[in-house]
């Protein structure tokens, strides 16, 4: 290799299309990028594909997808499981993913909690672990911590050193994705310019990737979630503060710095500690109960979607949350050319249930969306944990996605 669904609604009543496997080519020196599209076309298939069926879904000769096919079965990437006839002809050979024969670890840093995952190739989590982010500003200590649970979430797991490709690390931006650091978070107070990338590389002996949260978040749903089977999507991300993630014709747009996605531009008071502020100012959490924390702020809203099962004040103030978010997302999606529109984050299952009641609404009465397309509005299928899954996807992503720009000549 070179490198690096809850239900949906759709807009229009139409479901979101399947995407073209993509075009692979014979010209020689060409074999990591063909490798590439073959993987990628097994992966996508869950019952899996015959050579036959691999040569004319992509375009390659029989003969070069043999070959790749044998070099994925002795690299531990693919296997064969059995035959599959069609026709009348003689049963065919089907490949699958070798689900275990490879693995990527992720870690996302968030003001209120860290979680780390381990994934296999087909993008499930195989362990698991969440603790409390320190509330002590020590960036040297924590950073310590990340490594110390990264370690004994991997000899938990059982999974084998040698099969894991990476690790990939989805912390808040803005960030500096070619230095590898943090550059002032807003909620990570002390975070200034820290070599969290680095520090972790030497720590962990893993290659690592850093990536802002949403951007991660996005790439989570692409690889094995709601957006699976589509390259057009819009990812909104909700947790200490809120960000979008587009993917467009099957790329993710990280713009210039690797900063894409920031919405302060949106709406200020799309950030949990926003909400809360309001809900204590309109009394209907008590005072006082202001958060000092992301941790506290994360805690209140939990405390304020409670209240809104019989509360109207309470539930107007997620509702009104709700409709600036609509508004947004509606005019985002118009903008990209979005087929979907996918909610997720650390908060998302405290709002799922009214904001998909909102949300959904306003993208079909919203001015921005045309009707030349459905346009689906869903919640996660990765879980609250996709800002970790997310960053264990930068690892399968960067080593074994398509990616056209390979064939540029340098």
């Amino acid at each position: 290799m070179g490198g690096t669904l809850g239900g949906g609604t759709a807009v229009g009543g139409v479901e979101s299309r399947s995407p073209t496997i993509r075009r692979g080519t014979n010209l020689p020196r060409m074999g990591d990028f063909n490798e590439a599209v073959i993987l990628d076309a097994i992966r996508r298939e869950s019952r899996g594909l015959s050579r036959v069926e691999l040569a004319a879904a992509t375009g390659l000769s029989a003969q070069t997808v043999s070959n790749i096919c044998r070099r994925l079965i002795d690299g531990g990437l693919a296997r064969e499981t059995g035959k599959r006839r069609s026709g009348s002809g003689k049963p065919r050979t089907v490949l699958q993913i070798d689900a275990g024969g490879r693995f990527a670890v992720g870690a996302h840093l968030d003001p209120a909690v860290i979680t780390y995952v381990v994934l296999d190739l087909l993008g499930r989590v195989v362990a698991h672990r969440r603790e409390p982010t320190p509330h002590v500003v020590d960036p040297d200590r924590t950073m310590a911590g990340i490594s110390a649970s990264i370690h004994a979430l991997v000899t938990s797991s059982g999974v084998p050193s040698e099969r894991i490709l990476g690790l990939g690390i989805a912390a808040p931006g803005p960030l500096d994705p070619v230095a590898g650091l943090l550059v002032d978070p807003p909620e990570l107070e002390g975070w200034g310019r820290v070599p969290l990338r680095d520090f972790l590389g030497a720590e962990t002996g893993l290659p690592v990737l850093l990536d802002k949260d949403v951007i991660a978040a996005a790439i989570a749903e692409r690889w094995a979630g709601a957006a699976a089977h589509t390259g057009d999507f819009l990812f909104f991300y909700l947790g200490t503060g809120s960000g979008m993630g587009l993917v467009v014709d099957d790329t993710v747009l990280r713009g210039v710095t690797g900063n894409a996605g920031e919405i302060g531009g949106l709406d200020a008071a799309c950030t949990t500690r926003a909400m809360v502020d309001e809900a204590v100012a309109l009394g209907v959490l008590p005072p006082g109960s202001a958060p000092a924390s992301p941790r506290e702020a994360e805690s209140g809203l939990g405390e304020l979607c409670r209240r809104a099962q019989g509360d109207p004040v309470a539930a107007g103030i997620i509702d009104r949350w709700a409709e600036r978010v609509g508004r947004g997302v509606s005019a985002a999606a118009t903008l990209a050319d979005s087929e979907l529109i996918v909610f997720g984050g650390p908060i998302w299952p405290h709002l799922a249930d009214r904001f998909l009641r909102v949300v959904p609404d306003i993208v079909a009465r919203s001015p921005f969306v045309k009707p030349t397309h459905p346009t689906v509005v869903t919640g996660t299928a990765v879980g609250d944990d996709v800002g970790a899954v997310g960053a264990a996807c930068l690892v399968l992503d960067h080593m074994l996605s398509v990616r056209p720009q390979s064939l540029l000549l340098r």
